[in-house]
């Protein structure tokens, strides 16, 4: 495999920031950090870059919009599969953990028959795409159909992240019936009578659903996959999940229920779109007041990958944080959240999943950009920019890293897993 020794950059650690800093990288992992030359290892200038670990993103429901960008409009799984996996390695997301609905009740691609072929059509894709794809499966407790299978699917060792959701109206984001039809209505672009009909089935499915829960989060936890609760809104509810066996919740709907969810133990997972725009889309809290409070343990791109690594930058300036402890908010935190302690930080023994970030404060864009991104040590993406600039400076070298590490691509090309995704910006 490759040796590549990145130099010249600024290097988020866990617990500081290392200036003009460098790593090697062999095997698919991280050698040394700072090490006095990188030998026979191919140099690749990263002056006016920082790196940080690759994104671990542990909800993210992007690939609906990829296999529905439309309603009522499908394309085939393998193609949408594929898709996001070209979106998350251009995001720097190196584990993406694909949130699938299993929730007939909701409409569009949410249906359990959808949701079963696309878990399926992401397992096959496992090993063959540009970052490690993991797959998370939402249960929404009123649908009495699902629970089966999942847990055929949790036998098959398919699903890496389990979480447990309840939309019906009157609870969660949907404190009102009305605030539940309107969703659906805008959302699937169905008439206020089917929708009105959804959330009176969405009601009855309500009827045995603890016992559904239960045993779908006991069969979870035997076989060694992780359990979150989704928009818990009360601190009654964070201990009655806490209670079951979750360890992680999404979307605490207001500063009294993360407080609660962090004072247990759980990891808290907030919004990276939240923290954009500055506020919930459905109402709730906003993620950076979670950030300032210390309540907010992890961000996720909820449902666009782009926004992770901005948000993290953004989290730093705005919540006043030291860059690395800003920065665990979408690498070690959610890593150590489910459970993969081989990524989510830079050290030595570490994978090799990196990201080159280039600031622009000066230039025309505020936001940082990916430039490259590499996944166990495998460069996945890098973006050409107009020469001059401090991301086309540090191109330069990578195009000669490129031509001993992968076939000659076009622009624009993705090849197999083993070269590099050049696209034109």
């Amino acid at each position: 495999m490759q040796r590549y020794y990145l130099h010249g950059a600024r290097i988020v650690l866990p617990d500081t920031v290392l200036e003009d800093g460098a790593l090697l990288i062999e095997a698919g992992r991280i050698a040394a950090i700072s090490p006095d030359g990188g030998g026979d290892a191919t140099p690749i200038d990263l002056h006016g870059h920082t790196l940080i670990p690759g994104l671990v993103d542990l909800h993210c429901d992007a690939i609906e919009k990829e296999v529905a960008p439309r309603a009522r409009v499908l394309f085939p799984l393998d193609f949408a599969v594929a898709q996001i996996d070209r979106r998350n390695a251009s995001a720097g997301i190196t584990t993406p953990f694909h949130a699938i609905s299993f929730a007939d009740t909701d409409g569009g691609v949410r249906d359990i028959g959808t949701a079963k072929a696309l878990v399926h059509a992401l397992s096959a894709y496992r090993g063959r795409g540009l970052v490690d794809n993991r797959i998370h499966c939402r249960y929404e407790v009123t649908d009495t159909d699902a629970a089966g299978m999942l847990h055929v699917l949790l036998d098959e060792g398919l699903v890496g992240l389990l979480s447990i959701m309840d939309h019906s109206p009157g609870q969660g984001q949907f404190r009102t019936v009305d605030a539940y039809i309107d969703y659906i209505c805008g959302n699937h672009a169905l008439p206020r009578e089917t929708a009105q009909a959804i959330a009176e089935s969405k009601l009855a499915g309500r009827a045995g659903a603890i016992e559904r829960i239960t045993a779908l989060v006991e069969h979870a936890l035997a076989v060694g996959v992780r359990v979150a609760s989704h928009d818990d809104d009360s601190v009654a509810r964070v201990a009655a999940m806490h209670a079951m066996g979750a360890r992680l919740t999404e979307f605490p709907i207001d500063a009294e229920t993360a407080h609660a969810a962090k004072a247990c133990g759980m990891a808290t997972l907030f919004g990276a779109p939240n923290v954009l725009r500055g506020m919930s889309q459905s109402g709730a809290m906003r993620a950076i007041d979670a950030i300032v409070a210390g309540s907010a343990s992890c961000l996720c791109s909820d449902y666009q990958p782009s926004t992770l690594a901005p948000a993290a930058f953004l989290a730093a300036e705005r919540a006043d944080l030291p860059l690395h402890e800003a920065v665990a908010l979408v690498t070690r935190n959610p890593a150590d959240a489910c459970g993969l302690h081989d990524r989510g930080r830079i050290a030595v023994g570490m994978r090799a999943d990196l990201v080159a970030v280039h600031l622009d404060r000066d230039g025309a864009s505020r936001w940082p950009t990916i430039t490259q991104t590499w996944c166990e040590g495998r460069l996945v993406f890098s973006a050409t920019y107009p020469s001059g600039s401090a991301s086309g400076s540090a191109f330069a070298s990578l195009k000669m890293a490129n031509s001993a590490a992968a076939p000659t691509t076009e622009p624009g090309v993705l090849t197999d897993r083993r070269s590099v995704a050049t696209l034109n910006s």
